[in-house]
């Protein structure tokens, strides 16, 4: 009975974090190019000596479930529906892909997240203030502002116009395996790789689509499918912790 007590306790620890996780993707079904959390599960496994000998005077390892633990948390990175917002200063990715931005402490770190600004030195960035490493100055005469499929970025006067840059993408290997620092903001590490940068539209990459924003991949449905499931095996488990105690409580009275 004890050890159902402690197999119980690693399903409700291992099924709190899911119901936290889909929580979490329920809060950001309306933020821009949010990627939806998934949780994988691995069993607890460990191995015991049985009583008795094999054929050659050895004794047989058994693997006994001691239980379950979260494996990893990972981003599913399919890309969200493109909204149009008709704001010259909105870019989305169409099909896969990053922008890349500078850290406060220089590192270049990664996000789906276009919505753009433009700082007081006239570079451009994101509206948390992050600056993308195209370093692309805008002219502050410019009228206006346009940024072609490949990421071409053409600054329009009175009567001239100017290319003043390139937005290019970056690309990973595996890009579930990037680490997330929040608010939409990603770094590289040694399971997703170095950065491959492209040209939007090469190497199967994506194109960029000015005027819009990447909705999150969210499904509410799924979500609330996924939400039900969790809590129907946290119950499980706390019936468990429920019936052993019980158990144990007839086991002690017997004796007494």
């Amino acid at each position: 009975m004890i050890d159902a007590l402690y197999v119980a306790e690693t399903g409700l620890q291992a099924g709190q974090k899911h119901i936290d996780t889909i929580s979490n993707n329920m809060a950001n079904l309306n933020t821009t190019a949010y990627k939806k959390g998934r949780i994988e599960f691995r069993d607890l496994v460990v191995g015991r000596e049985v009583t008795s000998l094999d054929e050659t005077g050895k004794r047989d390892l058994v693997s006994i479930g001691n239980g379950t633990q979260i494996s990893r948390v990972w981003k599913e990175f399919q890309s969200g529906d493109l909204k149009a917002t008709e704001n010259p200063l909105d870019l989305a990715i169409r099909g896969g892909g990053f922008f890349e931005v500078l850290l406060e402490n220089g590192e270049v770190a990664y996000t789906r997240n276009g919505a753009m600004k433009v700082d007081e030195d006239g570079y451009l960035g994101t509206l948390t203030g992050y600056r993308f490493s195209d370093m692309i100055q805008i002219p502050p005469d410019a009228k206006e502002l346009e940024i072609s499929q490949d990421g071409t970025v053409t600054a329009y006067f009175d009567n001239d116009s100017l290319e003043i840059g390139q937005i290019q993408l970056a690309g990973f290997m595996n890009a579930q395996g990037l680490d997330s620092i929040g608010q939409g903001i990603y770094v590289a590490n040694d399971e997703s790789g170095n950065a491959i940068y492209s040209d939007a539209g090469e190497n199967g990459i994506g194109i960029l689509q000015q005027g819009y924003l990447e909705s999150s991949n969210v499904d509410l449905v799924k979500e609330l499918v996924e939400l039900v499931t969790a809590q129907r095996g946290y119950q499980a488990c706390s019936h468990v912790i429920r019936a052993a105690d019980e158990i144990m409580q007839i086991t002690n009275d017997l004796r007494g």
